[in-house]
């Protein structure tokens, strides 16, 4: 969240205008029946909103179609999370998502216009490991001429350790990060570079609509798994399986959308279950976003004169 656009005279949301955790907690049920398995929460800063370990319980009750528990995880910055990761593990979180752009503080806070420093992330991490949230996946975005000097010491620093590095390509998400293509710098040259130092081993992918592309180190016994996130170069809209709810209760389809779809009103204005789970059903049927394979493309390029909704509102 840029500091020149949100500063101490932009005008937040107020509190009323958010989702209750009553409200994200049925809302989270009625997706569940149509045969979500797996809720992540993120941000915006997760961590940030009081009591959460409070929602990831109620969150926890839910059960899947099948009857099984919900595979429960979160994504963060890390900045709070060596105070919350225990109490996140006990409320019923399965796992967390870490982002980490950088190990050198100066990058870091570059990248992030953060105020707190590395050394308390990876203090979350290690809080995290201790609590049982793994296997931890870290999440760094690569900038080309910015930070992509770190990837190898990213992979040093968690190779043998029980954690996913995850390496993503830079996303003209929104319209505040100004984003330029020549600062992309492809997935397969994040490998290569990798590979000039490690060994790698290609898995095979482990889920449907699964995101990453996947390596392990070759060397026997070693720990740890490199992922690459190619939303730029290797579109993969047609194998997308994901929603988001933002916290005021807009449903959005994809990470690059111009709209969202109201369910709070509906929340709110009485609706019932029913009436709710089929309006959410119309909406993922009706779905037809694939940005990503339109990128460079003069209807992409034109975007319809619309605003693309901001990581920071919606999450990664």
């Amino acid at each position: 969240m840029p500091k020149e656009v949100f500063d101490k005279h932009y005008a937040f949301l107020p509190q009323s205008s958010l989702l209750s955790f009553e409200e994200v907690t049925r809302l989270a049920r009625l997706f569940v029946a149509h045969g979500v398995r797996k809720i992540r929460l993120t941000g915006g800063e997760p961590l940030l909103r009081r009591d959460l370990d409070r929602l990831v319980a109620m969150l926890a009750e839910l059960r899947t179609v099948e009857g099984d528990p919900l595979d429960l995880t979160l994504t963060t910055n890390g900045s709070l999370l060596a105070k919350k990761a225990q109490a996140l593990k006990e409320a019923g979180l399965k796992r967390v998502t870490v982002s980490l752009d950088a190990l050198d503080d100066a990058i870091f806070r570059r990248l992030n216009d953060a105020d707190f420093p590395v050394a308390d992330v990876l203090a979350g991490i290690d809080a995290a490991e201790r609590a049982g949230l793994g296997p931890i996946k870290i999440n760094m975005v690569v900038k080309r001429g910015t930070n992509d000097c770190e990837i190898v010491p990213m992979a040093r620093r968690f190779r043998g350790r029980d954690a996913a590095l995850r390496f993503i390509e830079y996303m003209d998400v929104g319209t505040t990060n100004g984003w330029r293509m020549d600062e992309v710098l492809p997935s397969e040259e994040v490998i290569a570079r990798i590979g000039d130092v490690f060994a790698l081993q290609r898995l095979a992918v482990s889920t449907v609509g699964e995101t990453a592309e996947r390596w392990r180190y070759a060397e026997p016994g070693v720990a740890g798994e490199i992922g690459t996130i190619s939303s730029v170069t290797k579109a993969f809209c047609r194998d997308c399986n994901r929603a988001r709810l933002s916290t005021e209760g807009k449903l959005f389809l994809c990470l690059f959308a111009t709209r969202g779809h109201d369910l709070r009103g509906l929340v709110r204005g009485g609706a019932s279950d029913v009436e709710i789970a089929a309006a959410i059903g119309l909406v993922w049927e009706g779905r037809d976003d694939h940005y990503s394979e339109l990128r460079g493309h003069a209807e992409a390029a034109a975007g319809s004169g619309l605003r693309r909704v901001e990581m920071h509102y919606i999450g990664g």
